[in-house]
């Protein structure tokens, strides 16, 4: 998929993954005990959306740049919130030249009592996020491979938190790869909150990820897809999804109550469409 995030920061797959990221970082805030957020492929954490990169694909202005500023009803404005103050926050000028990656985001929502483990394996994208979050104490960020990092960090001493999991898709097998490390993780830690992310670019392999999600043994699994456009004969992304294991039971009704109002914002077409599914737990249907 050639997935360099900086020409793609800020567009819909972002603002839709961000937006959910948000909401289980908020979950974990309801209870004052401490939590670690883990992030396996941290970025380099801000995007400079003036960039060749970014304005070489534009991408951001049809994702964050229709909502930002956008005409959002209450309750949806309310669960948005969180994530849009993480924005705003990068561009205290006003306007949106920057756009915060995962660690930012998460770093904008913690307390003093949480932290952030940022793992990133490019080394020169690595040293940026050290230099970023130098002297920060909630932060601590490891040049390692965030596969590898899944085995030696779990469980956190926490004993709460969120393990986000969002690969390039660089290379080929990244859906096995993303399987067999939640598999493993959800061993060593089976009361985890885990966030996957993953594009829809190509049904088939997507249809093979979510079956071998379905048979891993794993209790609870909820999907959450959007497409933003329809598939094309040749191969483009056309919408992107986020699994969660063991979601707090508020996560589905309060996307049941977001996605529309990105769809809304962010579709393109009126084949577009959202969807939730539990692929495990109780509430199949």
């Amino acid at each position: 998929m050639n997935y360099r995030h900086a020409y793609h920061a800020g567009n819909f797959a972002d603002v839709v993954k961000h937006a959910v990221l948000a909401r289980l970082v908020e979950y974990l805030k309801q209870k004052d005990k401490a939590f670690r957020v883990i992030d396996t492929h941290a970025g380099i954490g801000l995007y400079d959306l003036a960039s060749v990169e970014a304005q070489k694909t534009g991408e951001w202005h049809d994702g964050i740049g229709r909502l930002l500023d956008a005409a959002i009803e209450p309750k949806a404005l309310a669960l948005l919130a969180p994530y849009l103050d993480a924005v705003r926050a990068c561009n205290p000028q006003g306007g949106l030249s920057r756009y915060p990656g995962s660690p930012l985001i998460v770093r904008h929502l913690l307390r003093r009592q949480d932290r952030l483990s940022a793992i990133e394996l490019h080394p020169d994208d690595a040293e940026r996020l050290k230099t970023r979050f130098e002297g920060d104490f909630q932060v601590r960020v490891m040049q390692l491979d965030g596969w590898l990092a899944l085995g030696a960090h779990l469980p956190p001493k926490e004993k709460r938190g969120l393990v986000l999991v969002d690969p390039p898709f660089e290379e080929q097998g990244e859906f096995a790869r993303i399987v067999d490390g939640l598999i493993k993780a959800h061993r060593r830690w089976p009361g985890g909150l885990y966030a996957l992310w993953y594009p829809i670019k190509d049904d088939d392999a997507v249809a093979a990820f979510r079956r071998d999600l379905a048979a891993s043994g794993i209790a609870k699994i909820l999907d959450i897809r959007f497409e933003v456009r329809a598939p094309a004969p040749e191969p483009r992304l056309y919408g992107s999804g986020m699994v969660v294991v063991n979601p707090p039971f508020t996560l589905e009704k309060d996307l049941r109550g977001l996605l529309p109002t990105l769809y809304r914002l962010l579709a393109e077409e009126g084949s577009a469409q959202w969807a939730l599914e539990w692929l495990a737990g109780e509430k199949i249907r």
